[in-house]
């Protein structure tokens, strides 16, 4: 249990020191999982940090007491803009945060390490340092461009955070990007206990990756133009598509971000905070190494047929998601190309270049008629920016696979090689 780990590490007898020196880089302690997949203090250095007690830095800026309310029935949200909808949205702003240290001579080195005094500043510095490690992980792994992350996030730690339409009461056991405010939400945790959701990196990464295909497939709107557009539509294919991609890419990247950790590369990366749980099932629904997941006929013409509301009501983009995440895993595996493929798919977001437009270039191409964004679409684009011949055709014979995609959508210059020819693990559901 974590909570028996920071108590047993807040006992230890250390010397108390001055303020503590908010130059980075700054080496504290937090919480983190070690090579056997246990969460353990762990000395590291904070190296975007600006205020170490205040917790902010390049990558986010912590915020505490927000009280934030979503209602379809506020009137304020009648003559809201991308601008003033923050205004709106945000009941109470909060106030900066406060993290409390207590200094300790590493025996090694001899060089200070901050440790976290109380429960709140172990759950808070291990959410900025598992942003820096999501924000290392997209910068290098995935090439994208330090602009890209600019403005950086606020990151509501704790907040009151009401869903009028689902209940009066504030939400919990939950850690999510909300676009609308291009902000992180940490919420209480209640049920999940086992690892509570900002410690686990990897779940923070999938935050992360929602922030990245914001700033990038949607060009950082806050009130993305083609998912309003659409989804205010019945049927709405190219809204129902863009969030299944959107969550499955950011299940492939978290998956990513555990190979540069001590514990290596883990399909199952919310085991640690699921698994055993109220919500042990997610593990399963979410495993990437379950090869024989398939898209059904149903799912298929859910995605065509169903207005996003009734579309997301069950979590569909999450079952979408989990195709296109595993059809990337298996593609990458058996390649061993995995780090390629992940900087390829995030270059295939945002592209002017003729012939291989980004997936944000093609929504504004068909913005009038979403019937014309199936989930082929983002998908080509994928497969256009692969160069490695191999890993194209893994990839395309995975897409044409797990997630059904007709190989004559999938077949063209640039696209996919005549030799692809799908995969034997599904059944066609074309035929």
């Amino acid at each position: 249990m974590l909570r028996t780990v920071i108590t047993a590490a807040v006992g230890l007898t250390l010397a108390t020191g001055c303020a503590p020196d908010s130059t980075a880089p700054v080496k504290v302690s937090v919480l983190s999982r070690s090579s056997n997949g246990q969460y353990v203090p762990t000395q590291v250095e904070l190296t975007t940090i600006e205020d170490v007690v205040g917790l902010k830095g390049t990558v986010g800026d912590l915020q505490g007491g927000a009280r934030i309310v979503i209602d379809v029935n506020d009137p304020g949200l009648q003559n809201a803009t991308e601008d003033t909808i923050a205004d709106v949205l945000i009941k109470k702003s909060g106030h900066d945060v406060k993290a409390s240290y207590i200094s300790q001579k590493d025996e090694k080195t001899g060089e200070d390490v901050l440790w976290p005094a109380d429960f709140h500043s172990w759950n808070m510095v291990t959410s900025y340092y598992n942003l820096e490690r999501a924000n290392e992980y997209f910068r290098t792994v995935a090439n994208v461009k330090t602009v890209s992350f600019e403005p950086s996030p606020t990151l509501y730690y704790f907040p009151e955070f009401v869903q009028a339409q689902v209940s009066k009461e504030p939400a919990r056991d939950n850690a999510l990007f909300y676009p609308v405010l291009q902000s992180f939400l940490v919420l209480p945790f209640e049920k999940i206990q086992r690892a509570p959701l900002p410690l686990n990196a990897a779940v923070m990464a999938h935050e992360y990756s929602h922030l990245v295909f914001n700033r990038l497939a949607y060009a950082g709107q806050s009130l993305p133009q083609s998912l309003s557009t659409w989804g205010s539509q019945s049927p709405s294919q190219g809204a129902n598509v863009l969030k299944a991609f959107d969550e499955g890419l950011a299940d492939y990247h978290a998956y990513g971000a555990t190979c540069r950790s001590p514990s290596g590369c883990d399909p199952r990366f919310m085991a640690p905070s699921f698994d055993g749980g109220a919500y042990s099932a997610v593990t399963d629904a979410r495993d990437l190494s379950r090869g024989d997941r398939c898209m059904s006929a149903l799912l298929y013409a859910r995605v065509q047929q169903q207005d996003l509301g009734t579309f997301s009501a069950d979590g569909a983009e999450y079952q979408v998601g989990t195709l296109l995440a595993t059809a990337l895993y298996q593609a990458g595996r058996s390649t061993g190309q995995e780090a390629q493929l992940q900087r390829d798919i995030v270059s295939a977001y945002y592209d002017t270049t003729p012939g291989k437009e980004g997936i944000f270039q093609l929504t504004q191409i068909v913005l009038g008629d979403q019937s014309r964004f199936s989930l082929a679409v983002p998908a080509a684009s994928i497969i256009a920016h692969i160069s490695d011949l191999e890993l194209r055709k893994a990839v395309c014979n995975e897409f044409m696979d797990h997630l059904q995609i007709p190989r004559a959508d999938l077949i063209g210059d640039n696209l996919c090689p005549a030799s692809a020819a799908g995969g034997t693990t599904c059944p066609n559901i074309h035929q």
